[in-house]
């Protein structure tokens, strides 16, 4: 697996190492093999090693079926691993975990709720107190930015709007792991940088880890702290890229010459798989 490259100052220029904080997810050794009926099975995943920091941002890119929704889901416990295990802060998972959120490039909302009603659907299935459920509901409507839209239906809203609406669905119930895989592939792309934009500010401010799977190599790199680049199936890990630019952006970042030069490095992963 190819070294990790730092573009840029970090603390270590001036001689000052932080002290790691423990993990926050540990992906230990998971491989995945789909059974066959009428041969051997299918190995969709090598094994992948990787630990995650609390509150960090990262971005697996590849190409179409190399095992990066596989992994999601496994991380997300709605898949079996062949081999290996998951841990959260230490833990390792048998079950789901209330500590994970799931957003998916559909927003999957049911027609005939309305906004509000859409994001208090995991409430409603679990029987979560609904008054103080209520108030975070609507907080969290607020601070996507369809306030003015908790009553209006979901073929009232355009696409971006509706992935705002699963957001918002996934943040109420405060997750400390955000799985995401190719949330905003369907839309335009002025409504997928807005969405960008809006899913940084909104991750960083509420201290979420997120673990996002995209095909865009501009994308990955934009909204990362690091970059997994995965191989062609069965998947495996080529290389694991750090991404210097901090806790905000900025679409101009987009022009700079580090993130050009990174995206490349990135490109030049996947073509020597």
């Amino acid at each position: 697996m190819s070294e990790p490259r730092t573009l840029g100052r970090d603390a270590r220029d001036s001689g000052v190492v932080p002290e790691s904080p423990r993990p926050i997810l540990e992906i230990r050794g998971v491989s995945k093999t789909y059974n066959s009926a009428t041969g051997p099975g299918v190995r969709a995943l090598e094994p992948v090693d990787l630990s995650i920091r609390p509150g960090e941002f990262i971005s697996f890119v590849g190409p179409s079926g190399c095992g990066k929704s596989t992994l999601l889901n496994i991380v997300a416990h709605l898949l079996e691993p062949t081999t290996g295990s998951i841990a959260i802060e230490g833990v390792e998972q048998r079950s789901p975990s209330r500590q994970v959120g799931f957003m998916f490039q559909a927003p999957v909302l049911l027609p005939w709720r309305t906004v509000e009603q859409n994001v208090l659907l995991p409430a409603d299935i679990f029987g979560i107190g609904h008054k103080e459920i209520v108030d975070k509901a609507r907080e969290v409507i607020g601070r996507v930015g369809l306030g003015d839209f908790t009553k209006a239906y979901p073929k009232q809203l355009s696409g971006g709007m509706q992935q705002r609406v699963a957001l918002a669905r996934v943040l109420t119930y405060e997750p400390k792991i955000l799985l995401m895989d190719e949330p905003f592939g369907a839309l335009d792309e002025f409504t997928r940088e807005a969405m960008n934009l809006e899913l940084i500010r909104i991750a960083r401010s509420a201290g979420i880890t997120v673990i996002f799977v995209t095909h865009n190599i501009q994308e990955a790199v934009f909204l990362a702290d690091r970059v997994v680049v995965m191989s062609p199936r069965p998947g495996r890990v080529s290389g694991v890229i750090d991404i210097p630019f901090g806790q905000t952006r900025e679409i101009d970042l987009m022009h700079s010459t580090t993130f050009t030069d990174l995206t490349f490095e990135v490109r030049n992963i996947l073509k020597g798989d």
